[in-house]
Order: structure tokens, then sequence, then C-alpha cells
């Protein structure tokens, strides 16, 4: 056990120090503000603070995690042995930086209540954040920091025992069009036509007539390709399907055809299946509710995890949708078009509403890249920035996950480089 000495605990002091503790490297810790307690331990112990006690491990604080509310921060980032760090604090402190609060600033999205650009689907650009700015996307920085707190701890608590941890992979599939051209109805199969005989494309005519009347099997049908890769793997896997309509007419199909149910549950059985809010439902609690309890309906169990259509997160008011409806975990924390850690950590931690200043039952699991990010790059650029945010995140023993979509897998030659890395790349991890 390890005890905190802090002249007050606030609500933004304990959800940092347990989510470092508990989450990152798995030790109990245990707070207090009587100095009677904290001098009569005889076990692990440090305070955190403006100034220290006496000679004990002392953290330094900044300040914010004393305060309340948001307002604009002049952050200054400096280099940091491998890392960086900011809030810079005295020569008093353990460590240069108050890494606490600067845990908290990444993890609350501090930056993301803020005054910002968005984008023209109104999402929060990479481009915006600190992290991309300074040069430090690319980093876990949180759990780096959270391993630096722990060799201090190491080195003067010798009797301190750490579990030993290793990488998670979990891989998530956005599944917001399972058929390319099956099950999509008369008239958006006529609509399909008609657009493809406009633009000229015979080649897509043809395979939509060959997959219509059974002679091919639909490209973006890749389900049982993936489950058998999965099944045969260490690693979790979640596969989101879109029940509400998608923001292309086309691309949309009825969720209520006994097919779509079938391949739902065909999946559930296997791995655990999520749900794609779509884009209307994200401004609309009612239809929100909607979807989750389709969804439900259909597998016949609570549902746990969802992602965002578009990757939109609106703080807070989503995810306190999300805490209302109960669900357990979200996916959407990831930048779309940019690789990297948009919160600046590869482990699972929990929404802390700013506005609210409480800590929610609501887990965000932070994706470290989408394949929608690779569009343009090469194949050897795709496998050396994948082998590079793993190591990454292997180095701090996180989570690492990647978005892709179920076309990712169809047998196109541009995607065999994302069949190589979830049917084998992933393999040597999980």
């Amino acid at each position: 056990m390890l005890l905190l000495y802090t002249t007050k605990l606030t609500p933004r002091i304990s959800y940092i120090f347990k989510h470092i503790c508990l989450r990152i490297l798995e030790v109990d810790v245990v707070f207090t503000t009587a100095i009677e307690e904290f001098i009569a331990h005889s076990g692990p112990k440090f305070s955190y603070g403006k100034k220290p006690l006496g000679n004990e491990l002392f953290f330094q604080s900044y300040g914010l995690l004393e305060q309340q509310g948001f307002e604009t921060i002049d952050i200054s980032v400096k280099k940091w042995d491998e890392t960086v760090g900011f809030f810079a604090v005295s020569n008093n402190s353990a460590l240069p930086f108050d890494i606490f609060s600067a845990s908290f600033y990444m993890l609350s999205r501090y930056e993301e209540y803020l005054p910002h650009v968005k984008d023209k689907m109104g999402r929060f650009m990479a481009s915006e954040s600190l992290a991309f700015k300074e040069n430090f996307l690319h980093q876990p920085v949180v759990d780096i920091w959270a391993y630096k707190f722990k060799n201090l701890l190491k080195d003067l608590f010798p009797e301190m025992e750490f579990p030993k941890k290793k990488i998670t992979i979990h891989p998530v599939i956005e599944a917001s069009q399972p058929f390319a051209y099956s099950q999509k109805g008369a008239f958006r199969t006529l609509f399909g036509y008609i657009n493809n005989l406009l633009e000229g494309k015979i080649r897509e005519i043809i395979n939509r007539t060959q997959v219509i009347i059974g002679a091919k099997r639909d490209p973006f049908n890749t389900f049982k390709w993936i489950i058998n890769i999965a099944t045969r793997s260490n690693f979790k896997l979640t596969i989101f399907f879109l029940l509400g309509n998608s923001l292309v007419f086309e691309e949309s199909l009825n969720t209520h055809r006994q097919k779509f149910k079938l391949l739902l549950k065909y999946v559930a059985d296997y791995k655990e299946v999520g749900l794609l809010f779509s884009y209307a439902a994200l401004t609309d609690y009612e239809l929100l509710k909607e979807e989750k309890q389709q969804m439900e309906a259909i597998t016949n169990r609570p549902l746990a995890s969802s992602i965002n259509s578009q990757l939109l997160v609106n703080l807070p008011d989503i995810y306190r949708n999300l805490v209302e409806l109960e669900v357990k975990k979200d996916f959407t924390m990831v930048f779309r078009d940019t690789v990297g850690f948009r919160a600046g950590t590869c482990t699972p931690f929990l929404f802390y509403d700013l506005d609210y200043e409480v800590k929610t039952p609501l887990t965000l699991c932070p994706a470290a890249m989408t394949t929608y990010a690779f569009q343009t790059k090469y194949p050897t650029d795709i496998e050396k920035s994948v082998n590079g945010m793993l190591d990454a995140v292997n180095a701090v023993n996180g989570t690492f996950t990647i978005l892709f979509t179920n076309k990712d897998f169809s047998y196109l030659e541009k995607n065999k480089i994302w069949r190589s890395i979830f049917s084998e790349k992933l393999q040597e991890y999980g």
C-alpha cells in the first residue's frame, strides 16, 4: 500500500493518482490529510502539495489539481530525457515537472473544453492539440511519466512490489457498411445502378450484379475471415455495427432485415459486438437510447462498448449521455486522420467531467491510429508507423488499439498490408 499525504484531497487529486497508481502501475494508493497518520505510517509514502513536510519523498504541485473549472493556460513544454514535460516546478520536488497535473490536463481533455477551431464535421482536430504542436503526439506521455514515478518509488522503497504487466492488444473494427451491394433493398440497389451507369463504372455494375445473384461474395462481407483470425488469437476484439442511418444514402441498409441480424448474432457468438452510434443520434438523446435498445434486442445482452460516427466527440455532452445510458466503454478517443495518442496515453481511463468536477464510470479506450490516417501512404510507411506505435505501447505495457474497418480486409491489393497486420503482426504481441 502506498500512502499519499496532501493538505486537501480534491476530486482531481483522487482521480489522477488512482489512475496512475491503480490503472497504470497496479499498486494500491491511500490518501490522508492528517499529518499524524502520515508520520506514523511505516510503509511507502510521499506527499504532494506546495511544500514538503520534512525530508519525505515530495512532489510539488503546479496547482491545476487544486483548481476548479477550466481556463486558458500558458504551457511551456520542455525536453525531458527521452520524452517531454510541462508544468515545471522547483528543485524541492522529486521530479522537475508536476506530472500529475500534466497527466490530468491530458486525460481530462482540458484543451478540448477551451475555444478551438473545429473541422467541417465539428471534430477537435489534431493540429489544435498541444501534443501535435509540441511534437509528442506519438508518445504515450502519461504512461511514460508514470514509469518515471515508479522508478523513483522502486529506488526509495525497494520492498515495494509491482505486478508484472505486458502489452494488451485490442483491435477494433468499424462496420458502418457491412455490405457493398447486398441487403440494400430494391430502391438503394436501383440508385446504385443508376449512379454507376452515370459515372461509367461498368466494372461496378458487373460486380454488383454478380453479388446480387449470388455468383460472387460481397467484397465488404469479410466477417468470416475476421472471426477465423480472431478466434485463433489471444487478443481482444470488438466489432462495431451501425444501426442508424449513414450520412451517405447508398451506404445505409435496412437493419431490421433478418440476414443483418443473423450477421450480428454470428459475430457476437465469438467476439464482442459494439454499437456505432449514428451521427444524428449524437445530438439526440432519445435516438441514442433507441439505437442502444435496438442493439441489445438483437444481441440479447447489455451493450458494453460504443463508438461515435465520424469519430465525433463533443465534450462533455456526448459522454454524459453515454453515462446516463450506462454504456461502459467508449472507443472514440482517437484522431481520425492523424496517428498518435489523443489523450497522451495508451491505458484506458475514466472520463472526468470538468464542468461538474466528477469522475464518471465511463471508461475511455484510446486508440493509437485509424487505417483512414494512411489513405495516401505506401505499405512500407504503414508498416513502419504501426511498428513504431506498437513499440511505444510495449515499452510501457499499455493497450494497443488500432481502428480498422471491415472494408480494410477485402481482397484488394491495397488491403494486403492491413490483412497482414491483423493476421500476423498483432499476433506477435497478442
